[in-house]
């Protein structure tokens, strides 16, 4: 059974949810890690939201891109402003 910690960065499809996991590699040549991204179609039952870190395992096949399944959610993000003008002040 394969198990994977990464970050939602979208829930726009009911009852999905896409997540990022990230992971650091070494180039051949050069040696420099490198950071990779791949995201995952994953089955979402308990309603997360775009922040939240959560594991997700494999499962049976849902559809044609959903194999896998949130098994628990780390951390949920807190409330606030995001996106454009976050942090800037209306003065």
């Amino acid at each position: 059974m394969k198990i994977f910690t990464g970050k939602v960065i979208a829930t726009k499809t009911a009852k999905t949810a896409t997540v990022a996991v990230e992971r650091t590699t070494i180039h051949k040549l050069y040696k420099k890690r490198q950071r990779r991204i791949t995201k995952y179609q994953v089955h979402d039952e308990t309603g997360v939201k775009v922040g939240d870190k959560v594991t997700f395992a494999d499962s049976r096949p849902y559809s044609k891109s959903k194999r896998w399944k949130i098994t628990e959610v780390i951390t949920v993000k807190k409330g606030g402003k995001t996106g454009k003008g976050a942090g800037k002040s209306s003065d």
